[in-house]
C-alpha cells in the first residue's frame, strides 16, 4: 500500500510539473518588435495609437542646406501613428502615420526677407512606416504620391507658400530616449516664390514614443 501510494504521489507531481512547464514561456522566447513596460515587455497591440512630441530641449528644423542653419525652426511638433503589424523580434513592425503637426506659434525663420511662419502642414497622409529590430525607421507615402509639406511664411512683400516634397524619409530609433530621430532628410521645393529656399533638410527627434491606447500611456520600446 505504501509503495503504491508513493508511486501515485510521484506520478501526480510529475504531471503537475509537466503542465507547469507547458504553460511557461521558454527562456529566450522571441519578444515582439514593439513592447511596453520595458524591452521584452508586453507586446503593443495591433490597432494601438502611438504618439510622440519633440524631445525636451530640441527643435524640428527645415534648413536650406545640410550643413547650414538658415531656414525654419519649430519648438513644438508631434506625430500620431497606428500600429498595423507587430511581429516577433527580430523583425519589422509596421505603422500608419496618420498625423504630423507643427505649432506655427513656436516656429521662426531666419531667412532674409522672411518675418515669420504662418503655418506648416504635412499632406498626402497617411504614410506607411516601418520600424525594424535593428533600429531603422522608414516612412513612405501612398503609391503614386509623395511626402509633401507646405510652409506658409510672412515676408516683407506679403504672405508666400512654399511646397516641398520627398520620396521617403529615413530615421533611426533613439534607444536612450525611446524615440525616433530624423537627420537632414532632403526635401525639394516644387512650388513657391524665390524667397522659398530650393532645398529643405529636415531634422527632428520625437521622444518618448508612447502607447496612448493603454492606461497611463506607457513608453514604447523597440526589440
Amino acid at each position: 500500500m505504501r509503495t503504491t501510494r508513493t508511486r501515485t504521489l510521484l506520478a501526480l507531481a510529475g504531471a503537475a510539473t509537466a503542465l507547469a512547464l507547458a504553460g511557461a514561456t521558454p527562456a529566450g522566447a522571441a519578444d515582439s518588435v514593439l513592447t511596453t513596460g520595458g524591452a521584452g515587455g508586453d507586446a503593443v497591440a495591433v490597432g494601438d495609437v502611438l504618439n510622440a512630441s519633440l524631445a525636451g530641449g530640441t527643435a524640428a528644423t527645415l534648413y536650406s542646406s545640410a550643413t547650414g542653419t538658415s531656414g525654419v525652426s519649430c519648438g513644438s511638433s508631434g506625430f500620431t501613428a497606428t500600429v498595423t503589424d507587430n511581429p516577433a523580434a527580430p523583425g519589422t513592425a509596421t505603422e500608419s502615420l496618420t498625423g504630423q503637426t507643427f505649432d506655427a506659434s513656436s516656429c521662426s525663420s531666419n531667412v532674409l526677407g522672411v518675418t515669420g511662419v504662418t503655418g506648416i502642414t504635412v499632406e498626402h497622409l497617411p504614410y506607411a512606416t516601418t520600424v525594424t529590430s535593428d533600429g531603422a525607421v522608414t516612412v513612405t507615402p501612398p503609391a503614386g504620391s509623395t511626402i509633401q509639406t507646405t510652409v506658409k511664411l510672412r515676408t516683407l512683400l506679403g504672405s508666400i507658400t512654399c511646397v516641398y516634397q520627398a520620396p521617403s524619409l529615413n530615421g533611426t530609433v533613439d534607444e536612450d530616449l525611446n524615440g525616433i530621430k530624423f537627420s537632414q532628410q532632403h526635401f525639394t521645393k516644387v512650388s513657391g516664390s524665390s524667397l522659398c529656399f530650393a532645398n529643405g533638410y529636415f531634422t527632428a527627434t520625437y521622444a518618448p514614443v508612447t502607447d496612448t491606447s493603454q492606461p497611463g500611456s506607457p513608453t514604447v520600446y523597440v526589440n
